[in-house]
């Protein structure tokens, strides 16, 4: 009989398997929505940095004129001693939370909510940004790094500028004890195998390497030792020439 698939034993949700929330140092969103937040803007300085391995980002820890600490997302050229803005009529600065509709357009910003007072939801990775493109009454469209384009209250709040960290992934990591260490602090999945390479009592698409033996195309209701390879997918394999040429014949004559 064969051990449990990596999946299986994942979606049990044993310990092995649980993030390291204890290790975690800030629960990370913005001021709580207040009346300060809504009608007028706080003044913070920010005090020091924080790593916190719960994210790939720096934190910077500010504190604000009335008191209060908080921890928000570090852009990019960001030091000890800056200014940081909260508020709806926060200056227009780097690091400043402030809602989608007092931003201009065309100016990058993330770590953005996705309802007023969520916050922070979106782009929060390092390095990332997105686009605010244009507001029309109470929406504004944001272009996130996907190139997706998001319509989002205008009330939402959201940092200006590029999220510190960019390029850290360039750096080679050399040998696998680093990478080891680097997912351990998450309990990241590592290593991730190939099913091929296994047996095939351990893994669908097992026994015999570089073939499959069967479709990979699996069913969206399928229970989790057979979840795996193309999950609902709608086509596999290239696209047949003349299927393209027709989409381009149909698009020449809806021009």
């Amino acid at each position: 009989m064969g051990k449990l698939l990596k999946q299986q034993r994942r979606g049990k949700g044993s310990v092995a398997y649980h993030a390291p929330s204890h290790r975690y140092k800030v629960d990370l969103q913005f001021r709580k929505y207040d009346e300060k937040e809504k009608n007028s803007a706080i003044r913070g300085q920010v005090v020091g940095f924080v790593d916190d391995p719960a994210r790939g980002a720096l934190l910077m820890e500010i504190k604000f004129e009335d008191g209060s600490t908080s921890h928000f997302l570090a852009p990019e050229g960001a030091y000890v001693g800056q200014e940081i803005f909260s508020g709806a009529l926060a200056k227009i600065g780097l690091g400043n939370c402030m809602p989608l509709s007092k931003i201009p357009e065309g100016a990058p910003i993330f770590n953005i909510e996705l309802t007023p007072g969520d916050g922070g939801k979106l782009v929060r990775t390092p390095g990332s940004y997105a686009t605010l493109v244009s507001k029309e009454k109470n929406l504004a469209y944001v272009k996130l790094p996907s190139r997706q384009t998001l319509a989002l209250d205008v009330a939402c709040r959201a940092q200006l500028g590029v999220v510190c960290g960019g390029g850290k992934l360039e750096k080679p990591l050399m040998k696998a004890g680093a990478n080891f260490y680097k997912k351990h602090a998450q309990n990241r999945r590592w290593p991730v195998n190939r099913g091929v390479h296994m047996a095939a009592y351990n893994h669908p698409f097992g026994g015999k390497q570089h073939h499959k033996g069967r479709s990979s195309m699996t069913s969206r209701n399928a229970p989790p030792g057979r979840k795996v390879g193309h999950i609902a997918a709608r086509s596999v394999g290239r696209k047949k020439a003349h299927v393209e040429e027709k989409k381009m014949d149909e698009a020449k004559e809806g021009v």
